[in-house]
This record gives structure tokens, sequence and C-alpha cells, in this order.
């Protein structure tokens, strides 16, 4: 295995646990506070409206197109790159007394009296009613994975384990859900994949972690638990940063390079990394401990030996 370097004294998280998981919980819930007190900013994909592609002769003004709506009373209109330059995706929220094909024309007027050459691409309808089961689709989709995980956690590994991986899992989704809430980003259908995305991610360096743990417990014959996890996640930090480091890299070039239409996509993974770096090091393990896993749970019992035939 790479190491960025080798540590020859274990770090002392566990001595640490305490604090953060006192801190990780105060995060929750005012995640949860924020979630039922502000409620996430839903776009057009859950809540419905129209969405248009158009097409410019050369490459498309995005900053001047939302001006141009501004100015003709779509100031909520938002306007992103779509495929190439010159191609624009233009989505807009319900209004009332005015059908999809009406608010089209108005704001194909609007942007041809900014550009002639401007062309009308697609246009199509979300209903709030496919926005709504988007919502739903999406949040089962989360339940189920969640479930899933765990049981693969407690086959893997063992129960005490699994509640480990959820709950630090947990812990990143609904400090990424608050971070929405709390500033009312726009929350799409890209944003609620990368959530799913932080969750696989979150999963797999846990159980790296937890895979250390175990091997610690069956080869060594130190009974104090907390020293043989402060071991594992010492010889696994290395990988830890290695790993986060060059995937937060990735996503940091998406976020500054990959235009608008992946911004969401992309700030939600960095966030999300971060996060999960940090709960499985420090929020996962702790509850482990405190829910009295120990060296026996690992080792096998000798088989009693049957009696010699005379």
């Amino acid at each position: 295995m790479i190491e960025l370097f080798h540590l020859k004294r274990d770090i002392p998280f566990m001595r640490w646990a305490r604090s953060t998981i006192f801190f990780s919980v105060a995060f929750i819930v005012a995640s949860v506070a924020l979630l039922a007190t502000k409620g996430l900013n839903l776009g057009v994909d859950f809540t419905g409206g129209t969405v248009m592609e158009m097409g410019y002769p050369g490459v498309a003004d995005v900053p001047a197109i939302r001006a141009v709506l501004a100015q003709g009373g779509y100031g909520d209109a938002q306007v992103q790159n779509f495929g190439t330059a010159r191609e624009v995706l233009i989505r807009l929220p319900l209004r009332q007394g005015i059908t999809s094909a009406q608010l089209s024309e108005k704001v194909l007027v609007l942007l041809k009296a900014g550009d002639p050459g401007v062309e009308l691409r697609r246009v199509e309808f979300v209903g709030p009613q496919v926005g709504q089961e988007l919502l739903e689709d999406g949040s089962l989709a989360l339940l189920v994975v969640s479930i899933g995980i765990m049981l693969y956690l407690a086959m893997r590994f063992e129960w005490r384990f699994a509640v480990g991986a959820i709950f630090a899992s947990a812990h990143d989704i609904f400090i990424v859900l608050g971070l929405w809430s709390l500033f009312q980003w726009e929350f799409s259908l890209t944003v609620l994949a990368a959530v799913l995305a932080i969750l696989g991610y979150s999963v797999n360096d846990t159980v790296v972690v937890f895979d250390r743990i175990r091997e610690n417990f069956r080869k060594t014959r130190m009974t104090d638990v907390a020293a043989i996890m402060d071991n594992a996640k010492t010889q696994t930090l290395s990988r830890t940063i290695i790993t986060s480091g060059t995937t937060l890299l990735m996503v940091l070039a998406m976020l500054f390079l990959g235009g608008e239409v992946l911004y969401g996509f992309a700030l939600c993974l960095a966030i999300g990394i971060m996060v999960g770096t940090y709960s499985s090091v420090l929020v996962a393990s702790p509850i482990v401990l405190w829910l009295g896993v120990s060296r026996e749970d690992f080792i096998k019992p000798p088989k009693e030996e049957t009696g010699a035939m005379v």
C-alpha cells in the first residue's frame, strides 16, 4: 500500500471521541431543525415548471440572458449552459394562469429581441405531480440504500459496526442537507444524485477503517479496545488522506471548471467528502466502542475435542 507518511506512534483519536460525538449530534440536531423550519429550496425537477433548451449561433452570454429575462419579469428563471457553449437550458417555475406553451413563446420573444439568431430546440413541461414522485422516489432510494448497507456490514463485520457506519453516514447526509437548507441552495436531481454518491463514499471509507480494526482484534492480545482502534486509524490515515485528497481535487476541478450545470453536484460532493472523511475517522468508531464491541466478538471459540475411542 502506498503511504504518504508513516507514523511511529498511534494518534489518540478515541481520546477526542466524546467531543466529536457531541459536535456531531449538535450538527445533526441543528440540521434537522433547519429542515423542519426552512426546508429545502426544491428545484424545478421537484416542484414542476417549464424547461426550455435554446440554441445560439455563437457563444451564449449566460449573464446577459439572465438580465434580459429579469427585465422581462422572469427573474426566477434558472439559466445555464447545456452541452456546448452555444446551448442554454432555461428552467422556469410554474406560473398561475399561463400554460407552458404560452410561457415559452413569451420567453422566446424576449430572447429574440436580444439575439435574433436564437432558436428554440426543445420545450418540456414538468408537472408538480411528477416532481413529487421524483422526490418520493429519491427519498425511498436513500432509505433502501441505507438499509442495504446496514445489512451488508452486519453480515460482513458485526451488528455494532453496522450501527456505527449508519450513524456516520446519516451524520454526513444530515449535515449536507442542513447546509442546503441553511443557505437555500437549489436542491435538484443532480444534488440528490450527489447525496447518494456521498452515502456510498462515506461507507467505503468507514469500511476500510473497520476492516483494519477487525484485523487488529484478531492478531493482537491487547484488551484495550480504544487503543486497538487508535492503532487501526493511524495505520489507515495515510490511505484515507491520499484517497480523500485525490478525490477532492477531481471534484474541485468540476466545481470551478465544470460550469453551472455541475456546480451543485460538485459542491455537494466536495462538502460530503470532507464531512465523510471526518465521520469515518472520528464518528463511526466511538459508536462501535460505546456499543460494547470486544476482541471476543471476532475470535472463534475453540472446538470441543471428542473423547478418544477405546
